[in-house]
């Protein structure tokens, strides 16, 4: 499948971790990992973009981290807080809503002809 436009993404990575950290506590290259593997391997996010959204959300209140041993490996674990599980609602209602208004406005193109694709 071909790379996703970054404009198109921008929007909705915050919702991307949240929803990954709603399975249970995990660490950035697991948040990655499955991120990559939920995807059908079409996000792929790099430890660059992931930590500031890791720590905005963690600001925010919706994150919390701990430091942890327990792999035999001093790893930073990330879970959702209850104010963190409450937004993760809203923003999925929210995409819900701007997916079905899309696929009612692209639905007008039909079958799109050999010189549109």
């Amino acid at each position: 499948m071909e790379a996703i436009n970054p404009e198109l993404l921008r929007g909705s990575l915050e919702l991307m971790v949240l929803s990954t950290l709603f399975g249970g506590k995990k660490y950035g290259y697991l948040i990655q990992s499955t991120l990559w593997e939920s995807s059908r391997e079409v996000i792929e996010i790099k430890a660059g973009t992931l930590y500031p959204i890791l720590h905005k959300l963690e600001k925010e209140g919706w994150v919390k981290s701990q430091w942890e041993n327990d792999t035999g490996r001093r790893r930073k674990w990330y879970e959702l807080t209850t104010s963190g599980k409450k937004q993760l609602r809203t923003r999925a209602n929210e995409w819900r809503q701007y997916v079905e208004c899309l696929r009612r406005v692209l639905g007008s193109l039909g079958e799109m002809s050999p010189q549109l694709a």
